[in-house]
């Protein structure tokens, strides 16, 4: 049975206790101010062909006047598509962005004539868990690893250009997978384009163009207006989407941004289908992350245990001093 893609996963709120948030300490992500949703941003980026990803988040980086920037998932330079722009202390969240699927729209071209029926039935053939080894132009070591492909859809074709759309886990070489496909054939095949379509949470559906993002500079910087920069940056947050999440009591916040482990009795309440080593984020009351975290125990453990650890910090996502200590 082919695994579902992260972003399908349904989960349901588990409520362990209830308590109230104080509503002097924090703030929920999209109302923070302009400065912290600078600080905190995420831009969904349609990366333009040419470039490298990296070219990419240094013009922005220039642009936003901004000392770091990183992105969700490099992208060849001709490759073009959803390539998210995480902003100065947001960069701590590309761990968990880099672990999201993927999904791509290709043009595969062979290097014969082929029928339509035989490469559908060739495709489906790769649905699931795969072995690839990183091709030559690639910039990680060219081990053998497997990587999940969770589907593959084809949409059409003419003979030697067919064009497919696939959902897959991170670091899958679509070009690789090409290349694969064409030796089963029998014919030969190679990547003639790519875009990709997803990255985690991020879609088309809110994606913006480097012009977008220079005309709402341009507006910011000449009238001080923020209001059209505000509307491309998303919280960090619309990041971690897809992980499940662990709400915890205002008094234990503090102390996880302290790196502390988080222990049960910190709790209030967790999304379904956590396991022993599932990667987490732990939230605040109001929507905010505070780490990423490794559980230490099962969503059943955790709603059944009075004591105990439950998760351990990874990352630290905010900001040391946001809520009051109470360790």
């Amino acid at each position: 049975m082919v695994a579902v893609p992260p972003w399908e996963l349904k989960r349901e709120v588990i409520v362990k206790s209830e308590e109230e948030t104080d509503q002097k300490y924090g703030c929920p992500p999209m109302e923070r101010p302009f400065k912290d949703q600078l600080r905190f941003g995420v831009i969904n980026l349609d990366k333009p062909p040419g470039p490298t990803s990296h070219e990419v988040v240094a013009w922005i980086k220039r642009l936003l006047l901004l000392d770091k920037a990183g992105h969700g998932g490099t992208l060849d330079p001709q490759v073009t598509g959803v390539l998210p722009i995480v902003l100065e202390d947001a960069t701590r969240v590309v761990q968990a962005l880099l672990l999201s699927g993927k999904e791509y729209v290709c043009v595969m071209k062979t290097h014969r004539e082929e029928s339509e029926e035989k490469v559908k039935e060739t495709l489906k053939l790769f649905e699931g868990e795969i072995w690839q080894r990183p091709p030559l132009r690639s910039s990680v070591s060219r081990r053998l690893r497997t990587r999940t492909i969770y589907r593959i859809e084809y949409l059409e074709g003419n003979g030697r250009d067919f064009l497919f759309k696939t959902a897959c886990s991170a670091g899958t070489y679509i070009r690789k997978l090409c290349y694969d496909v064409g030796e089963v054939l029998g014919v030969g095949a190679h990547m003639r384009e790519l875009r990709r379509t997803r990255s985690g949470p991020f879609t088309e559906e809110k994606l913006y163009t480097m012009y977008d993002i220079v005309d709402a500079v341009d507006l910011w910087k000449q009238n001080e207006d923020s209001s059209a920069l505000r509307k491309l940056i998303q919280p960090m947050e619309a990041a971690l989407e897809n992980l499940p999440k662990v709400y915890v009591r205002d008094s234990a916040v503090d102390a996880l941004c302290h790196g502390a482990v988080l222990a049960v009795p910190g709790i209030l309440r967790f999304e379904s289908g956590i396991e022993r080593g599932t990667m987490v984020a732990t939230m605040t009351q109001k929507g905010e992350a505070v780490t990423l975290s490794r559980t230490l125990m099962s969503g059943k453990d955790m709603l059944e245990a009075e004591h105990g650890l439950a998760a351990k910090t990874l990352r630290v996502l905010m900001l040391r001093g946001t809520y009051p200590k109470n360790w």
